[in-house]
């Protein structure tokens, strides 16, 4: 799976992106798990993921600011 781009991430709703990011989460945790018990073969996905949580959480961040900006 190639890492998500931050553009394809605000096309989405952001029930959408939490969604994601649950997934995300869970399966950087089995692949931690993996590494741990030496099955994990690709290591850089560890790293796309990171990044990948990394860039839902910051863009879900951006637009709760928005709303609180926009509101006020």
């Amino acid at each position: 799976m190639k890492a998500m781009k931050a553009q394809e991430i605000r096309k989405l709703a952001a029930e959408e992106i939490r969604t994601k990011l649950a997934d995300a989460r869970d399966e950087l945790m089995k692949l931690r798990f993996q590494q741990v018990t030496g099955q994990l073969t690709d290591s850089s996905r560890l790293t796309i993921l990171r990044r990948d949580i990394g860039r839902m959480e910051t863009i879900l961040r951006e637009t709760e600011r928005a709303a609180v900006e926009g509101a006020k």
